[in-house]
């Protein structure tokens, strides 16, 4: 499968194992008499349950959902491209893609109401692609986020700015949940745990919303397999819960702690798995080991293969990095393992916080 990927600098780029296209999404906010010393300045609004609307994919609300969410998504303007965020606080506090803001010196947010400030990165997090960037503005309208998923079949509705064309509404379903983008952990920040919808998103939607039929932001765009590669309309986002959990630490800490293994996966290819005469190439083939990281001292050599993770089977590095999200530094996670000798064992791995600079 062929992706394309949009990174900020860039446009759009190519992987070099899959050819991945990222959304950016752009729209603008307007402002609203809530001053950055009101209790919800600095806070995120979440929905209550009862406001889910996961059952339903009624059209005819998203006229007034899109009209309520356009001053919620914002423009985010780099050197060299544009792509969306979405008002998290009152105070001028913007959601948008790490890949969006990634290496560029000067950065504006433009508004619905056509004014535009000065915006200044805050915190990224590139291990699930999310940033905060400061907008010179305050009382802003913050969009409510669903932490609940949505329900696959229920309504899906983009906001934003595709190829420049500013306040564009799409809408769709949710296709499905918890996908996983293949070849994306080759280069890093694999993309994984996502949620999948049908509303056309385009190259220029990256970082903007995803919201349901009641209005709530339910994910932040990501990712889509574009229309040359055979695929009709499949896009992805990254979903609220993440989205919350990560933001809150990068708000309160600057960084998001992440479970680590000290493992370096790679997909087994045919040739690797006529080699060691596996039955197909099902598996995680550990490449490298970090010297005295978790998977070292529990004995993960490079060359073994990583069957399942906590019972789950593990096929891609994907599976294997997904299966970890969850988790937090301190957790314990069992590793069913064939070593380089063909015998099979369970190896107990006490994960650790992600470094700053490892992978």
């Amino acid at each position: 499968m062929n992706l394309s990927f949009e990174s900020r600098a860039r446009g759009v780029v190519q992987w070099s194992l899959t050819v991945a296209s990222v959304l950016a999404l752009s729209a603008c906010a307007t402002a609203e008499p809530s001053g950055p010393g009101s209790p919800s300045a600095t806070a995120p609004i979440i929905a209550p349950r009862a406001a889910l609307d996961g059952k339903s994919a009624d059209t005819s609300v998203i006229p007034d959902v899109a009209e309520r969410l356009q001053p919620s998504v914002v423009k985010v303007i780099t050197d060299s491209g544009n792509g969306s965020g979405v008002v998290y606080t009152s105070d001028g506090l913007i959601l948008t893609n790490a890949h969006v803001v990634s290496d560029t010196e000067t950065l504006q947010v433009a508004f619905a109401d056509g004014q535009r400030v000065k915006g200044t990165i805050q915190a990224v997090d590139e291990v699930t692609d999310l940033a905060l960037v400061q907008a010179d503005r305050r009382g802003l309208p913050p969009a409510r986020f669903q932490p609940e998923l949505p329900v696959v079949g229920s309504l899906s509705i983009v906001i934003g700015s595709p190829l420049g064309f500013e306040n564009s509404v799409t809408a769709g379903i949710i296709s499905g949940l918890h996908r996983e983008i293949s070849g994306s952990a080759s280069k890093g920040g694999s993309l994984v745990d996502l949620i999948q919808t049908d509303a056309p998103i385009s190259p220029g939607n990256s970082g903007g919303a995803v919201v349901d039929g009641a209005g709530d932001v339910i994910g932040i765009s990501e990712a889509y397999i574009p229309p040359q590669t055979g695929a009709v309309s499949l896009g992805f986002a990254i979903p609220s819960a993440t989205v919350l959990d990560v933001a809150d630490q990068l708000q309160r800490t600057g960084r998001a702690r992440h479970a680590f293994t000290g493992i370096r996966p790679a997909s087994i290819t045919r040739e690797i798995a006529e080699q060691l005469k596996l039955p197909s190439t099902d598996g995680v083939i550990v490449a490298a080991v970090v010297p005295g990281g978790p998977a070292a001292q529990a004995g993960v050599q490079p060359g073994d293969l990583i069957l399942a993770v906590d019972g789950q089977p593990a096929r891609t590095p994907e599976n294997f990095l997904a299966a970890l999200r969850p988790h937090e530094p301190g957790d314990l996670v069992v590793a069913t393992v064939r070593g380089v000798d063909g015998a099979q064992r369970e190896v107990s791995i006490t994960v650790t916080d992600r470094p700053a600079t490892g992978g």
